[in-house]
């Protein structure tokens, strides 16, 4: 399989890979977290080249993560803003985020701290079941094929396993 036609995988994480899955795109989503939205101000902060940026804002702005709002008309600008399809992209930077805390960040520590607007203390954000509220990890999940995957799965003619691992 070519990296170009994993968009078109029955997985979610292939799906999502297939729009934000390379390092610049990522840290162009970083930079909009943190507030960041004029293209200047992401070449400033990036460095990468200028068509590298262009390329990695159109594919964000074409699948919706991103849109472009006029801020000038002479000469016409735009920024770019986190669309709620983007800001539902928020757990996966800070999970990130947390990562490289624990395991990448030098002998300084991280180079940031994420600080609840509302009660002003310094937290990093865990996952959580919805239902009961207990913290969870790998170790605490089973994973269940869902409905798309079970509909390709009938259509096979051999059939693999009920479940995943």
């Amino acid at each position: 399989m070519r990296w170009q036609d994993i968009g078109d995988m029955t997985c979610s994480v292939a799906r999502a890979l297939s729009v934000v899955g390379d390092r610049w795109t990522l840290l162009v989503l970083r930079d909009a977290f943190l507030g960041v939205r004029r293209f200047e101000d992401f070449h400033t902060d990036l460095g990468t080249t200028r068509h590298r940026l262009a390329d990695r804002l159109r594919k964000l702005v074409d699948h919706g993560v991103l849109e472009r709002v006029p801020y000038a008309d002479r000469p016409r600008r735009f920024e770019y803003r986190l669309t709620e399809k983007g800001r539902d992209l928020y757990p996966v930077v800070v999970s990130l985020t947390r990562w490289g805390d624990r395991w990448m960040a030098g002998r300084d520590g991280p180079p940031v701290e994420l600080v609840h607007r509302g009660c002003g203390r310094r937290i990093m954000p865990t996952l959580a079941c919805p239902e009961c509220g207990e913290p969870v990890g790998a170790r605490d999940m089973q994973v269940r094929p869902g409905p798309a995957l079970r509909k390709e799965w009938k259509a096979r003619p051999q059939r693999p396993r009920e479940e995943l691992r």
